[in-house]
């Protein structure tokens, strides 16, 4: 049978045209979509892709600024930059890392805390990242890398700049120190401001002007292939460096300072009462920052921060006690100026005081008492009876007033961190802080600077500034030229008195604590061409049982008190004020006295031949 009969040709091509048309309407459609789409993306998201596609073969990086310099008054540099090197690896070009760690151990002594903070770095970086694994090297490593440097593919030698004190621990309380920045650091700051920075001043003038030293961070357009490494710089925007600071701080005069502490601990304040200028800010024992600021391992500064000798803390600042007589002249004018006493008033002194209806005896630091004396004696001989009796008179409210007038219980207003509040007491005080009442007796023990009274020794120099200054209030600073920069107006406002000869009356006394045959700080006053106004004091640090003696033999040394002397130069025209605090030192007169006037001559001298302090070698 032939088949083409069956076959409707016509038909079948009919079929053919219409499925051939249907195809071909589809596809044009399709182009005609797929054009619409090029040109959307062409014109109406051009931009968005655009810059997709740049931000993917270009990225921004940041670029440190140079910390600013440090100098004190004279030009010295006490903080700056220097050159250094750090050991560096990119992981994708070793094959074996562990062996390599071990192979370079060999040449510069890699430590576990090198290796586990290399580790963690690793972490969180590219293979094709440089990792920092140890942040110093001395001249011989870096010599001894590069002659084994065909044995280390991917190891480098960076060169970096990392911060240095050219006097090492002279001045380093006052000065500080940088570290690595911390995320707790980071989380309080603006994160921008240290991209491409890994450290912050952590203490003293480092911390206080950190925003001033660390300047303004740069950038750098990178362009970067497909994997994100670096092939060249399109552009470049410099960094702001850091501002450089000019202090008051003389280094001679602090090199001084802290010699004259010797082994002890304790702190010496010396200032200029005219302005407030910090000429020496000494605290024993101290520390070397250069050691932190490289990179000390969290095992050593642990146990840098565990020595019961405390040698990162402040005392100039931070330390508070007891100021024992030091307050004496502070007091004295409070009382006459307040009409409890008169200047000539005599006091009956036989080395006890009772209060009516009270069997405690206090005694006088003199066992068999001073006699009869008036208020300059009682300054000069340092007598304990006669404060007895003036703070009985008084009350602790009306003390606690005068004394908040001449800064005790106040903050100086030294911008820099770390000063602790000092301790006035008054009745409120003490129902606020501790919920109980006051009690007669306590005011005894207030009138010679012991009991709950506490101050600083900034704080006491820049209240012997302002007895020196007749009333007249300073703010301590340690920033030459600008000292409204520090933060501000004097914490306390000016004294004034209705009798201004009371000023000249307190001076006199204190110039005869070092000048007179019976003062108590007459031992330093000897071949002096000027004269000194001064106070000595010893404070209490335990309480000795009535109808027992102080034996300085007997008790453990870090329980003996407490030496201070606070004095300012010369009598009749002040140019200096120091301010002296030895833990545990013992007598004020024979300890601390000594010391300030080591300091004062040092400085006398300093002006009278017009040289410098601390050009020796370093």
């Amino acid at each position: 049978m032939d088949l083409g009969t069956f076959r409707d040709t016509p038909r079948e091509r009919q079929v053919v045209r219409r499925r051939l048309l249907i195809a071909g309407v589809i596809g044009a459609l399709l182009c005609l979509l797929l054009a619409g789409r090029i040109a959307y993306l062409q014109t109406a998201r051009y931009d968005h892709f655009a810059a997709q596609s740049q931000d993917n073969r270009v990225r921004i990086a940041s670029v440190a600024p140079t910390r600013g310099i440090i100098r004190d008054r004279e030009g010295r540099v006490l903080a700056d930059n220097q050159p250094a090197f750090r050991l560096t690896i990119v992981p994708e070009r070793v094959d074996d890392l562990s062996g390599l760690l071990d192979q370079l151990d060999d040449l510069v002594d890699i430590s576990a805390a090198e290796r586990a903070a290399f580790r963690d770095a690793r972490q969180r970086s590219r293979g094709f990242q440089a990792i920092p694994l140890k942040r110093q090297l001395s001249e011989a490593a870096v010599a001894r890398i590069a002659a084994n440097r065909h044995r280390f593919p991917g190891v480098e030698v960076q060169p970096h700049l990392i911060r240095h004190y050219p006097y090492g621990p002279i001045g380093a309380h006052a000065i500080g120190y940088v570290g690595r920045i911390s995320e707790s650091e980071l989380r309080s700051r603006d994160r921008r401001a240290y991209r491409g920075s890994s450290v912050i001043g952590k203490t003293g003038l480092e911390k206080a002007y950190e925003r001033r030293l660390r300047g303004e961070m740069g950038s750098e357009r990178i362009e970067t292939n497909a994997l994100g490494r670096p092939i060249d710089v399109i552009e470049r925007d410099p960094p702001t460096p850091g501002e450089d600071l000019t202090l008051t701080l003389d280094i001679g005069l602090q090199r001084v300072a802290e010699q004259s502490l010797g082994d002890y601990r304790g702190a010496i304040v010396a200032m200029d009462p005219r302005d407030g200028a910090i000429l020496a800010l000494a605290s024993q024992p101290g520390f070397d920052p250069n050691a932190i600021s490289a990179g000390l391992d969290r095992q050593t500064f642990e146990t840098l921060s565990r020595d019961p000798d405390q040698p990162l803390y402040n005392r100039a600042i931070s330390g508070r006690y007891p100021p024992g007589s030091v307050i004496k002249p502070f007091l004295g004018l409070a009382g006459v100026a307040d009409g409890a006493m008169t200047p000539d008033e005599e006091i009956h002194c036989d080395g006890t005081f009772r209060l009516p209806n009270v069997s405690r005896v206090w005694r006088d630091w003199k066992r068999e008492g001073h006699g009869d004396v008036d208020l300059n004696e009682a300054i000069a001989e340092s007598c304990d009876v006669y404060y007895y009796e003036l703070a009985d008179r008084m009350g602790i409210d009306r003390m606690h007033d005068w004394m908040t007038r001449f800064g005790f219980g106040v903050d100086s207003g030294l911008a820099l961190p770390g000063e602790r509040q000092g301790v006035m007491p008054s009745r409120a005080w003490k129902q606020r802080n501790r919920g109980e009442s006051w009690y007669r007796g306590e005011t005894i023990n207030t009138g010679i600077g012991q009991g709950f009274t506490l101050a600083t020794p900034i704080q006491m120099a820049t209240s012997t500034a302002m007895l020196a200054n007749r009333g007249a209030p300073i703010v301590p600073h340690l920033l030459a030229g600008r000292p409204d920069s520090d933060g501000a107006t004097p914490p306390v406002g000016p004294v004034r008195l209705e009798d201004e000869t009371l000023w000249q009356t307190t001076i006199d006394a204190m110039v005869d604590v070092v000048h007179g045959e019976r003062g108590t700080a007459r031992a330093i006053g000897e071949d002096l061409d000027y004269r000194i106004a001064g106070k000595t004091g010893t404070a209490q640090v335990i309480g000795i049982a009535q109808g027992e003696e102080y034996d300085e033999a007997a008790i453990d040394a870090r329980h003996r008190d407490h030496a201070l002397f606070t004095a300012f130069a010369p009598a009749t025209s002040p140019r200096l004020v120091v301010t002296v605090l030895v833990e545990n030192g013992g007598s004020g007169s024979t300890t601390a006295a000594p010391m300030a006037r080591r300091v004062i001559d040092a400085w006398m001298n300093r002006e009278e031949q017009g040289s410098e302090l601390g050009r020796e070698s370093r």
